[in-house]
């Protein structure tokens, strides 16, 4: 396998999502030599992903890569990086909430950090958004447990839980909650909420795009009209909050909003942005989640509403519900955020994954 070069892994699955994970030492250090490497190893550009670990959808084609941290109180990096099925790019500026879960169990089992007995808490750092993000993970006798009794919706079984609180995600990439500076917005006639907590998202009214707003998945990605309609929306809300041309940005991501009708919160169809997410991205849910506790946006007049603090959000999503405990301190755009959400992650299998020696090279 000469010209064929080794990298150690762990593909594992975070939450809804998988992926490998990788160390950082384990990686190229030039971004470009890496990105190559990545795209290589999961099989992209190609819509099969045939020639890589890919999955051949954008829930399946992620990547983490984990290091030990140097930053005061934080034990954990975490970079993540969405590696494009259908496209030779690699975009490494929204986080992953799902993937993330599987990031403290990654850096016990290949020895980035000690485990406890009983429970280990592991702060991470989200090298995306900078922000820092509690993992409480099941670990007796100072070893990872992964079998239980916790259950996420969009994945089969159940599994010992992994606890997330996020902290530090108020304008994750902005530096903003509000970017364009208001509550709600108007772009080619539909109004909308533009909002940065934890993932920058931009959120509309299902049925004033022609929508219930409980749509599966396979009709929201049939429907080659409604991301027409959506794509050029989204790209003039990237300009008004900050991030210019979005054109090839998977931020911001929209969500599409409803009444629950389930006994949540919440409905929301979470879009990545050019496919409906199967269940709900975990820092959509918590920015969804936020946006219902902002008076006068557009999350806040679907919703059911709830004025305990801290608080339980349901959204409802494709696959079943989310929970979110938000925890909010002040009001409107200076409002705080602490939140947190229960996932579940595994190890699939460990080993090496072989990458041509050309995508070294350039």
């Amino acid at each position: 396998m000469s010209d064929l070069v080794g990298i150690p892994t762990i593909f594992m699955r975070g939450g809804t999502s998988r992926g490998p994970y990788f160390k950082l030492d384990d990686l190229p250090k030039d971004t470009a030599t890496r990105d190559r490497v990545l795209l290589a190893a999961m099989g992209s550009p190609d819509v099969r992903q045939i020639d890589g670990l890919g999955g051949a959808d954008t829930l399946t084609s992620k990547v983490a890569i984990v290091s030990k941290s140097t930053r005061p109180g934080v034990d954990l990096d975490y970079l993540f990086a969405q590696v494009d099925v259908g496209k030779p790019m690699v975009d490494t500026a929204p986080s992953c909430g799902n993937m993330l879960a599987g990031v403290a169990p990654f850096g016990i089992e290949t020895g980035l950090i000690p485990a406890k007995d009983g429970e280990t808490s592991v702060m991470i750092f989200n090298v995306n958004t900078e922000a820092r993000i509690e993992a409480i993970v099941q670990t007796p006798g100072g070893k990872m447990k992964y079998t239980g009794d916790a259950r996420i919706d969009g994945v089969p079984g159940t599994a010992a839980p992994v606890i997330l609180n996020f902290m530090d995600v108020v304008g994750s990439v902005s530096g903003k909650m509000l970017p364009t500076g208001n509550l709600v917005d108007i772009i080619d006639g539909i109004e909308l909420t533009c909002i940065d907590v934890a993932m920058p998202m931009i959120m509309m009214r299902a049925k004033d795009l022609g929508l219930t707003g409980y749509e599966n998945r396979a009709e929201i990605n049939g429907n080659k009209e409604l991301f027409a309609r959506i794509e050029p929306i989204r790209r003039e809300a990237g300009k008004r909050m900050g991030f210019g041309d979005v054109s090839d940005k998977v931020i911001p991501k929209v969500g599409l909003l409803s009444p629950p009708r389930d006994g949540g919160t919440i409905t929301s169809r979470y879009l990545t942005p050019h496919a409906l997410h199967a269940a709900h991205a975990v820092t959509g849910a918590v920015c969804v989640a936020t946006a219902c506790a902002l008076e006068g946006s557009i999350a806040h007049q679907l919703a059911k509403p709830d004025d305990a603090n801290p608080r339980i959000i349901w959204i409802e999503h494709p696959s079943g519900q989310v929970d979110v405990l938000l925890k909010t301190t002040g009001k409107g755009a200076d409002m705080d955020v602490v939140a947190g959400t229960l996932r579940t992650a595994r190890p699939i299998m460990k080993g090496e994954v072989l990458v041509p020696k050309s995508a070294f090279e350039g």
